[in-house]
């Protein structure tokens, strides 16, 4: 398995809006002591995980996989895409080997073409929509072409303009390949895969984009973005860089091709220079993200349609080159521990491993008073928390210090929001605590 492997969950298909959206985990093989394919598949069963992409089509993990109910999204490496572009038989040999195989004992249900081809091997972009056409007629020479799909997955790089999303276009130079591309799609009724990093939107605007919006934490209405063509609203850059490439489909007159994304994710250590690089944030866009895609909300263009998408990824690779944050990307160390708990309450059973049913938002301790107390009236007012309590005379009164009663605010602002990470910030005052403030002299 000296392969790289791409790992999705997925808990439903999200091809119109009537289905529900899926969820996806991206797990690679750079893991110095990876582990076995039945210790891999192990952990897909405990975490609930009941889709896979492999990045390729490793034979031992195909072999594990089999009889497990999984669905299974194999992959065309990279360095065979020019080879199979090129030869409609080297195609039907790729198909035979790596894909009939293994049917239907193993669910494979899709086969990503390359990854981000015309970005990082853009001299084999002009045998891409061939290599997918060829796949495609091997799969219809078995019968097999209803129950698989074939596309291949983009950088959101190829999106020039990107915001507002209603002026976004694909790089013109690749029209020659997206055409093609698009009609294919649309033919077969398969899906644009997109690998959306909010991480590196925010690392690449110079402080334009704020951590904020990229982590998914709820903004005040006057720090949403607002498309000034459509007046949609956008509260993050997740919904903003799909509905980007929704824009730009429809600029090619493509509309009825639905959007998959293949890779998202946060990485949870970095360098120096990449201080957002933590658990905390990790958690944060993660946990997020899952309720988002789970809840079924679409997108500000496309209410209510699925984007289903696939977090990067299940294993940190601690084997792979580049900054420490490269290393950093997963929900789980080697050994299955995790690297964090995913903050999923309400959000379904998928890696639910969660322990925060039993938490309270309160003002940290020694912070400043007066930006304790500009959090409070944010609470009171724009949060709208019901702070009446708080008043002269009424229950909540006592003790009558902005501690106690940013502390009831911080906490009733954090419950309405059902507990989501990122909600009990309040620019640094506030603080997790397991100890109910109820019980304490701080509240009622």
């Amino acid at each position: 398995m000296a392969v790289v492997l791409l790992l999705l969950l997925l808990v439903a298909s999200a091809v119109s809006a009537d289905e529900d959206s899926f969820i996806g985990v991206n797990v690679g093989t750079a893991v110095s002591d990876m582990p076995s394919p039945t210790q891999v598949v192990a952990l897909l069963k405990a975490q609930n995980i009941r889709h896979v992409r492999l990045y390729d089509a490793d034979r031992a993990m195909l072999l594990a996989l089999a009889n497990t109910g999984i669905r299974v999204t194999v992959s065309v490496p990279n360095e065979q895409l020019l080879g199979i572009g090129q030869s409609n038989a080297t195609a039907a040999n790729w198909v035979a080997r790596n894909v009939i195989a293994h049917v239907p004992a193993t669910n494979i249900t899709a086969i990503a073409v390359g990854s981000e081809v015309l970005t990082t091997l853009p001299n084999a972009a002009p045998v891409l929509v061939s290599a997918l056409k060829f796949i495609h007629s091997a799969l219809v020479a078995s019968n097999l072409d209803g129950q698989i799909k074939v596309s291949t997955p983009h950088s959101s790089s190829i999106i020039l303009d990107s915001f507002p999303p209603s002026q976004a276009f694909f790089n013109r130079s690749w029209d020659p390949v997206m055409v093609p591309l698009m009609k294919f799609l649309q033919s077969t009724r398969s899906y644009f895969m997109l690998n959306v990093y909010p991480y590196y939107d925010y690392m690449q605007s110079n402080g334009v984009i704020p951590l904020d919006y990229a982590l998914f934490r709820p903004l005040p209405p006057n720090k949403e973005a607002v498309d000034a063509n459509t007046l949609l609203h956008y509260t993050n850059v997740f919904d903003a860089v799909v509905d980007a490439a929704y824009f730009a489909m429809s600029y090619l007159n493509f509309t009825n091709v639905p959007i998959v994304v293949t890779e998202s994710g946060w990485p949870s250590k970095g360098d120096s220079n990449e201080p957002d690089a933590t658990i905390d944030n990790a958690n944060t866009y993660n946990s997020n993200l899952i309720r988002h895609v789970l809840n079924n909300t679409g997108t500000p263009k496309h209410p209510g349609i699925a984007v289903s998408t696939y977090i990067y990824e299940l294993y940190n690779e601690d084997s792979r080159p580049g900054p420490v944050s490269e290393k950093n990307w997963g929900l789980f160390n080697a050994n299955g521990v995790p690297v964090y708990v995913l903050h999923l309450t309400g959000a379904g059973t998928v890696l639910a491993n969660d322990t925060t049913n039993q938490t309270f938002c309160v003002a940290k301790e020694g912070s400043d008073p007066k930006m304790l107390q500009a959090a409070l009236d944010w609470a009171c007012g724009p949060g709208k928390v019901d702070c009446s309590p708080l008043l002269q005379g009424q229950q909540c009164y006592e003790p009558d210090n902005v501690v106690a009663h940013s502390t009831y605010a911080f906490n009733a602002y954090f419950q309405s929001m059902a507990k989501s990470p990122g909600t009990c910030d309040f620019k640094g005052v506030a603080t997790i605590t397991t100890t109910d403030p109820t019980l304490g002299e701080m509240a009622p």
